[in-house]
């Protein structure tokens, strides 16, 4: 019998089928799907994998881009007490047979992107690997070319439909392992329960407001804990999911106008695209129906901020902190409100100069702690623990892999983030940088992330990278490496009387008039020609920015 009081992400089945029963609430292209129509298609599948043999606890792996067949498939293989592990679109085979080969999954699916790695695996490469499925019944007719293939179509065919009632789970309540990366290692399984995606939808729902009424544009990806948290909350609240493939700035803003999206997430970097092809493509046109925004995956400039309200005047503009292994985000901070005056989130000045970027107050369930560092009275490791963390790394009993571990405190388990920051007066996170980045020149520490978010409020920077290399005098010296803005030149010679012109001595005034501590200003800057380098997961690669860094160096030196 079914414990109804027990955590499942499928209890939001109930109250689409009710109250969305004829309400559209997906719509992916020119197929739109009310609430009764999607929830008899998770219950089919359900079936339909239950007739198959899926049992509790097996993994199904799905390498496939945003759908509503995505969502559909999530929720089945949860309601049967299966476990979803997204694999990345972008990653090579290489990469994915290693994902597959960790995680061990019973059944991979796929839609036409990936369709080749259906192709490719066998099932002597994944010795797990029983069932493989092509998403859409596009592809029956390959299914049928002796390929050994199955659709969603066959599998919910002649399928007895289980009662809504009827929940299983997977041991430890587990049901999404979601990939994510340090920026030099191989991707990890992070394991993800019932509860703490409805904990974190909660949160969501209450902080940024969101509402049945909302009509939602996926714009992250669903192999990512931003993209499959946001969408656990607007299945929760009842929302309309509309779903792009993956994210197209263009796209998205057409989409936002023909189908009168009010709320989305974004990033930095999709947030400039955003502006960019407005800009360039409908003269800086206002979209009055967008009501809720949140950003995540880092902080949005001063300019950035300034230009997304002009896009989206009625917007709530709201900023998120957080990482996989906490299911998303941690803290929340409202940048910008309509309904006020002030454009930005501003606090009570402090006795002492603030250190780093605000990245707001945890959200109610969240507890977080700062393990102070021995030589600080406010700045130390970030620490949190509650129902939003994460079971462990797939594969390992004990958390204490790079980038997030576990502390003992007092007998009970904190989640290291991996991050170092602090509190002010008025129960605000400051977001310093990461432990394991942290530069160390002259006996001090200098954590990149804050040095670039100084250097990007620089209307010539587009982004910053900053590193640390090796000094015989200060042990590591700080260094920047600068992407420039579009009709800026970089001259090695100050002139004050050109515009848009930077130099090395223009950027390090820069710094000193955003009060950053003389140690941290970089002693040098290379201007970066190209993007920076990223991990599948969007992580910059500072090895390899720090490598290609070196060669400049010795280059110039080997050319004295």
């Amino acid at each position: 019998m079914a414990s109804y009081s027990r955590p499942h992400i499928c209890q939001c089945l109930t109250r689409l089928a009710s109250v969305k029963g004829n309400a559209v609430v997906t719509v992916n292209g020119n197929r739109k799907r009310t609430g009764r129509e999607f929830v008899d298609g998770v219950l089919s599948l359900a079936a339909g994998l239950i007739r198959l043999g899926l049992r509790n606890g097996d993994v199904v792996s799905i390498a496939a881009l945003n759908s509503d067949m995505f969502l559909e498939w999530l929720l089945a293989v949860a309601l049967v007490g299966g476990i979803v592990a997204p694999l990345n679109y972008r990653w090579s085979l290489k990469e994915a047979k290693m994902a597959m080969l960790l995680v061990e999954p019973v059944l991979l699916v796929t839609d036409e992107t990936c369709l080749s790695w259906c192709i490719d695996v066998h099932n002597g490469d994944i010795h797990s690997l029983k069932w493989r499925v092509l998403m859409e019944s596009t592809s029956t007719d390959f299914a049928r070319e002796g390929n050994q293939f199955l659709t969603t179509e066959m599998l919910k065919q002649h399928a007895l439909v289980p009662s809504l009632a009827t929940y299983a789970w997977a041991p430890d309540d587990a049901v999404v392992i979601c990939f994510t990366s340090g920026t030099t290692g191989r991707p990890k399984g992070v394991t993800i329960s019932h509860l703490a995606f409805i904990t974190q939808s909660l949160a969501k729902i209450g902080i940024v407001g969101y509402g049945e009424d909302d009509v939602y544009l996926h714009t992250s990806p669903l192999v990512h804990i931003g993209g499959l948290s946001s969408a656990m909350a607007m299945l929760m609240v009842g929302a309309c999911h509309v779903l792009l493939p993956k994210f197209d700035a263009a796209t998205a803003l057409q989409v936002m106008e023909q189908n009168r999206i009010t709320c989305f997430i974004t990033v930095p970097a999709m947030m400039a695209d955003l502006i960019r092809v407005n800009r360039t493509t409908n003269n800086g046109a206002e979209n009055l129906g967008v009501r809720k925004i949140l950003n995540g995956g880092g902080s949005l400039s001063s300019e950035l901020l300034q230009e997304a309200v002009k896009i989206f005047p009625c917007a709530k503009i709201l900023s998120a902190y957080g990482m996989t292994e906490a299911c998303s985000s941690l803290t929340f901070m409202t940048l910008h409100d309509p309904t006020e005056e002030s454009l930005k989130a501003t606090y009570p000045l402090a006795n002492e100069p603030k250190q780093g970027t605000c990245v707001g107050k945890p959200a109610p369930h969240i507890e977080l702690m700062v393990k102070l560092d021995e030589n600080s009275s406010r700045v130390g490791k970030i620490l949190t623990r509650g129902p939003h963390t994460m079971l462990g790394y797939w594969g390992h009993e004990l958390v204490e892999e790079n980038g997030a571990s576990s502390e003992s405190r007092s007998n009970e388990a904190w989640l290291d983030t991996g991050d170092i920051g602090a509190f002010d007066e008025f129960g605000s996170l400051w977001l310093i940088g990461r432990s394991k980045g942290r530069i160390k020149t002259g006996g001090e520490n200098v954590y990149p992330e804050e040095v670039e978010a100084v250097l990007v409020e620089h209307p010539g920077i587009v982004s910053a990278v900053v590193i640390g290399v090796i000094d015989g005098r200060l042990g590591e010296m700080v260094v920047a490496c600068v992407r420039l803005q579009e009709n800026w030149k970089w001259s090695d010679v100050e002139n004050r009387k050109r515009g848009f012109e930077l130099s090395s001595e223009t950027l390090k005034q820069h710094c000193r008039t955003q009060n950053l501590t003389g140690f941290k200003i970089p002693k040098r800057f290379v201007r970066w020609e190209k993007q920076f380098p990223l991990t599948t997961t969007g992580k910059v690669r500072r090895d390899e920015v720090r490598r290609e860094v070196l060669s400049h160096f010795q280059t110039l030196t080997s050319s004295l």
